[in-house]
């Protein structure tokens, strides 16, 4: 079409007996301009997409409820390429209405391997708690019965659960106080370190994302279960109220708690298991606490951890929402993702993302520097996007 024209136009000017009328001449000059665009968006198309691997479409199901490649894609962009939101996805699955319907795992790993699932175990703490203060075994709204609280005059006698759960206790966390806690002087004793800590704010007052929470609520649960225990008999108590009551309904049969010598579960940073784990415990959540119509915990346990705290409204009860933040960064996608979505998430970049409108749960396990976290979200982000 191109050459054409230009050949037909230069033919016009050789001829010499020929004279273009005013209009035509006019015509002439203006037809190339407004073909001009026709003619660019001929020669310049927008690049073909690369075609997917194997692998990327082999993990989709024929029928996974939107378009198989438009979900393989979504998924592939979190495995390939250098940048630092895709160079260590180690795991991703899909699950719509009960069913995998993507599974990935990069290379080495399996649907039998452990990954770590950090902040996670917040999560299943938060649950832990729930199906105690079921039993009645706590109090939600009570002081937290830590004895070295208890003191007359003590100001952490005002710390409640719901404090500790919300992550507003007030309890003082600096910079280096978890990594002393998880790995330094507080290893040995870790609800001991977590527990001696001064108050910073009035309890209540104020969000502070820690892990000293998790590992506080972990230590409540050991008291109340093992109240005269030694380091083994807390432990093993704690890790059968947790495989009778939740791990094997939900069939997480893979989960491995971290425990420190105290016998105290690492309850805010440090949980393994497989990633088919990790989604039956997103589908549980979605479930409301439900398994195969067995109510685990109340609803209204679930409906307690995915409402709004009143000092961070992008986070529940061990979950984090699909909000706006209160204050601080944004850490899930609420322009892009329905307002019902809660995660379980880790610093690593671990992420349960759940979402009941949807009926979707959508599991990622790898690590990640924190500047890729919003990448990380993003591309999380695209895929739930694609279920309407």
């Amino acid at each position: 079409m191109h050459s054409i024209w230009w050949k037909d136009r230069a033919t016009m000017q050789s001829a010499p007996r020929f004279r273009l009328p005013c209009a035509r001449r006019w015509l002439a000059l203006i037809l190339p301009v407004a073909l001009a665009p026709a003619l660019f968006a001929c020669s310049a198309g927008a690049p073909a997409q690369p075609p997917l691997s194997a692998q990327a479409l082999a993990a989709v199901v024929d029928d996974p409820g939107v378009p198989r490649e438009g979900l393989a894609r979504a998924i592939d962009a979190l495995f390939a390429g250098q940048d630092n939101a895709s160079s260590d996805t180690r795991a991703v699955i899909v699950m719509r209405a009960g069913r995998i319907v993507a599974e990935r795992y990069g290379p080495g790993y399996h649907e039998n391997t452990r990954f770590a699932g950090g902040g996670i175990a917040r999560s299943i703490t938060a649950v832990m708690v729930g199906m105690l203060v079921s039993d009645g075994r706590l109090r939600l709204n009570e002081t937290a019965p830590v004895p070295a609280w208890q003191r007359p005059g003590d100001p952490r006698g005002e710390i409640t659960l719901r404090h500790l759960l919300q992550l507003r206790s007030g309890l003082r966390e600096e910079p280096g106080d978890e990594a002393r806690m998880l790995y330094g002087a507080g290893r040995d004793d870790m609800a001991g370190a977590a527990e001696d800590q001064p108050l910073a704010a009035e309890p209540g007052a104020r969000f502070q994302d820690d892990a000293a929470s998790g590992i506080i609520l972990a230590d409540l649960a050991a008291r109340v279960l093992a109240p005269a225990g030694d380091a083994d008999a807390r432990r093993r108590a704690v890790a059968d109220y947790l495989r009778t009551r939740l791990f094997e309904p939900v069939q997480m049969r893979g989960i491995v708690p971290s425990y420190d010598p105290r016998g105290t579960m690492n309850g805010g940073a440090m949980i393994d298991g497989t990633a088919r784990d990790f989604v039956r415990f997103g589908e549980f959540l979605r479930n409301r606490g439900a398994v195969h119509g067995a109510q685990l915990v109340p609803r209204q346990w679930i409906d307690f951890m995915t409402s709004p705290s009143p000092r961070e409204r992008q986070y529940g009860a061990g979950l984090w929402l699909n909000r706006q933040a209160t204050s601080g960064n944004v850490r899930l996608f609420p322009g892009l993702g329905p307002q019902d979505l809660f995660a379980a998430l880790g610093d690593g970049g671990q992420a349960v993302l759940v979402s009941r409108a949807r009926k979707l749960v959508v599991v990622r396990l790898g690590a990640i520097p924190r500047e890729g976290q919003a990448t990380l979200m993003g591309r999380l982000g695209a895929i739930v996007a694609l279920y309407r």
